[in-house]
């Protein structure tokens, strides 16, 4: 069986849709085993199903708009996030699911789980739609605002591992998020991190890739600076509710839009869908000896379960394992 730690009291709307999310993959997936990190009475009002589920007692939460993420982990060991990444550390369990605050849960893996003797950062790794149906991997999300470019190789590797294994993909492709898909184009950090991997022999790099082609690339994998890539996350989901939005307003407009729209009733909602973190789950964190996946913090039941079941698949895949392999080939 797969153990997963749930921090049950992180989130907008915890611990309901958490225990909601946890309940769905207990149904959804057999090979699987949850506990419930959290107070066990609020717990308990929204648990009507345990097989499989199992529930520890904490006191404490670590707030979703915590301004000092390190010294709240440090102070609040027996808070619902850090028993859980502590279990992971003490192998209890195989991985945590959070939707806790991003930056505290970041802070508290590296403290409690601790990072890959051979990975230098960490990074965020959501998983971003693409017009044909599929996921780009988009990294680094927000861990590294200033990064060297020998530590986004590693970064690359794991991202390539993670696109065959988890994602399914043969034979990955890697492109830098640029402003001009020629080389030479950008900051002195885009030149060195394109020389660097255009001379690796495990990546298929394919150059720069330029912002306009994120949902629709011509690769698997996209990668820049976590400020950069950051930005680009935040624009794609701002875009995404935006068009929404204007595309609401105008099929509302007098008779015809109206009977539009309750014709493509059905279109309108797949538009929804695919846009939808909701349906992706979750962002693995890289770089650490265990599996973290940060679920969004908003995270209703379907998004939740969805990052449960990613991190089953990266355990069963055995994902870690691997990166640690290639990743320690290559720095001998």
């Amino acid at each position: 069986m797969i153990k997963i730690a749930i921090d049950a009291m992180g989130g907008d709307y915890a611990p309901k849709e958490q225990v909601q999310g946890a309940m769905l993959a207990i149904e959804k997936i057999d090979d699987i085993e949850l506990t419930l990190y959290g107070d066990e009475t609020t717990i308990r009002q929204y648990l009507t199903d345990d097989t499989r589920i199992t529930i520890v007692q904490t006191d404490g939460v670590i707030n979703m708009g915590e301004k000092d993420p390190i010294s709240a982990i440090r102070s609040n060991r027996n808070s619902s996030m850090a028993q859980a990444l502590t279990s992971v550390r003490k192998g209890e369990n195989d991985a945590i699911v959070s939707s806790g605050a991003t930056q505290a849960l970041i802070a508290g893996a590296h403290i409690l789980v601790g990072r890959l003797k051979a990975m230098k950062r960490t990074a965020i790794a959501p998983l971003i739609p693409t017009v044909n149906n599929t996921s780009t991997i988009l990294l680094d999300a927000g861990g590294n605002i200033e990064i060297k470019p020998e530590y986004m190789l590693h970064q690359a590797y794991f991202a390539h591992i993670y696109a065959k294994e988890v994602l399914g993909v043969e034979e990955p492709k890697i492109g830098l998020i640029n402003l001009g898909t020629e080389p030479g184009k950008g900051r002195p950090l885009d030149k060195e991190v394109f020389e660097l991997f255009e001379q690796d022999d495990i990546l298929n790099f394919v150059g720069n890739v330029e912002p306009k082609l994120v949902l629709d690339p011509p690769c698997d994998i996209l990668i820049s600076d976590g400020f950069t890539a950051n930005i680009v996350m935040k624009t794609i989901e701002g875009t995404a509710k935006g068009l929404g939005t204007i595309l609401k307003q105008e099929l509302s407009r007098g008779i015809f839009g109206k009977l539009g729209m309750l014709l493509s009733i059905k279109n309108l909602k797949g538009f929804k869908k695919r846009l939808s973190a909701e349906e992706i789950g979750g962002a693995m964190i890289y770089g650490l000896r265990g599996v973290v996946v940060k679920a969004q913090g908003a995270s209703k039941a379907n998004g939740f379960y969805n990052g449960i079941r990613q991190a089953a698949q990266i355990v069963r895949n055995d994902v870690l394992g691997k990166v640690t392999a290639v990743i320690e080939r290559e720095l001998e």
